[in-house]
């Protein structure tokens, strides 16, 4: 792939001040993303972790009149673990790019959030919470933007 190609910025008539990778600019869009998902997935997961009590009783209140009332634990066990390993897997592709200039594990965690997200999506779908199925459309469409942007093969 040759060189990085690098811009200088001059600030009164000091040229070259600070030289900017070109490859780290245009990634700015998928380091921002992946920035927002690891935050909004760590503090999820740890929200889960850290009152599993009040989630578990919220949930199988919210639950009880579907065919999931039995599975509420393992589902909100699962949904915690993926969420903290997108948001960790965000984490970590955002130090990975810097090291390496890859984005493959921003697009593994935006995989892993999108899959997430599905899996809320059908929960929140199968308790009628529409509203609460909705809310969950604007982080689906930032995951899908995510992958679309840190795809290998754009």
């Amino acid at each position: 792939m040759g060189e990085p190609v690098y811009f200088g910025l001059s600030y009164r008539g000091v040229k070259n001040l600070t030289l900017v990778n070109v490859d780290f600019v245009l990634n700015l869009p998928s380091l921002f993303a992946a920035l927002f998902v690891a935050i909004l997935f760590i503090q999820s997961g740890l929200d889960k972790v850290f009152d599993w009590k009040g989630n578990l009783e919220w949930l199988t209140g919210h639950f009880s009149k579907t065919f999931l009332a039995g599975m509420v634990p393992m589902m909100l066990a699962t949904i915690t673990l993926m969420e903290l390993a997108t948001g960790l897997a965000a984490a970590a592709g955002i130090i990975y790019f810097l090291a390496t200039g890859s984005l493959i594990i921003v697009f593994a965690a935006g995989a892993l959030g999108a899959a997430s997200l599905t899996a809320l999506f059908f929960g929140q779908r199968v308790a009628k919470d529409y509203p609460g199925a909705a809310v969950l459309v604007p982080y689906f469409l930032l995951l899908v933007v995510l992958m679309l942007l840190s795809s290998p093969y754009r």
